[in-house]
């Protein structure tokens, strides 16, 4: 009797270290979940692939999210249709900010992206952009014609949406074939810019979020000459932190980001342009 009473005794005492040691489990894994949208990790690195014309205002709302949430966000700028082909290669994006949201949609149709997470966080503007320094004045399209101008700088319609804008634009005054001999395409909107803050293009036509830069002075295009610039976001169906890259999308598209977005000349969802904000250097 006696050594079964120990034994009993000495089961009651398991049990309770047990009980002990998976309340301890359960309140740290409590604790863990509450921290971080990434399941596991007290931190995770956000890879972000986003239109060059979001390189001012995302920068800006990334450094913001960083340091309130303690998750790095890495930046790649492109042309939305580069970004778009690098997914379709295997590219480790866990968020696509498109300038179109027709490659967003298409790329869910591929279910390279998640359908549920599409949503559109703003409308771009595009502006005739002039170098200071160059000598020339040209505050219409027409403008453009003028012999003085000899080169006419937009992103490349092939991959870039501001360059497809662009060129819709020239088209609806009737110009676009007359400038063929003058036209330099850059790669994405953002190098469009840099061809007229170094005067290798006099002129040009790029976004009005990123023509706030002191090379350069510019005029708004009338949005009624090119097809809305509509961007989207959406979750990259392989991220390896998806419940990270909505948290983001939500930031931006939040209290915060918006805010950010609207700064820099972008139209919200919803929302009419307050363009006379964006002042010019």
């Amino acid at each position: 009797m006696f050594h079964t009473g120990i034994r009993l005794l000495f089961v009651v005492l398991l049990m309770a270290l047990a009980g002990c040691s998976a309340q301890s489990h359960q309140e740290t894994g409590t604790v863990s979940s509450a921290t971080s949208p990434t399941t596991g990790s007290q931190s995770a690195e956000l890879t972000v692939a986003a239109a060059a014309d979001l390189q001012f205002a995302f920068t800006g709302i990334a450094r913001a999210y960083e340091q309130q949430t303690g998750h790095k966000v890495t930046l790649t700028f492109g042309s939305t249709g580069q970004l778009a082909q690098q997914i379709e290669n295997g590219a480790p994006f866990d968020l696509l900010a498109a300038a179109n949201i027709q490659y967003v949609t298409d790329l869910a149709d591929k279910q390279l992206v998640l359908a549920d997470s599409i949503a559109l966080y703003a409308k771009g503007r595009i502006v005739l952009a002039v170098n200071r320094q160059s000598g020339v004045a040209a505050t219409t399209l027409e403008d453009l014609l003028s012999p003085s101008i000899k080169h006419v700088a937009i992103a490349n319609p092939a991959h870039a949406p501001y360059g497809v804008a662009a060129q819709q634009a020239l088209q609806s005054v009737g110009i676009w074939d007359k400038l063929q001999d003058k036209l330099v395409l850059g790669e994405n909107v953002r190098q469009t810019l840099q061809y007229i803050q170094t005067g290798d293009a006099e002129v040009g036509i790029v976004a009005l979020s990123v023509a706030n830069v002191p090379e350069i002075t510019w005029t708004l295009i009338e949005d009624s000459l090119h097809k809305p610039l509509d961007q989207a976001l959406g979750v990259v169906a392989s991220s390896d932190h998806p419940d990270l890259a909505r948290d983001f999308a939500a930031f931006i598209n939040g209290q915060f980001g918006r805010p950010v977005m609207r700064q820099y000349g972008f139209i919200l969802p919803g929302e009419t342009p307050i363009v006379q904000s964006i002042p010019q250097p």
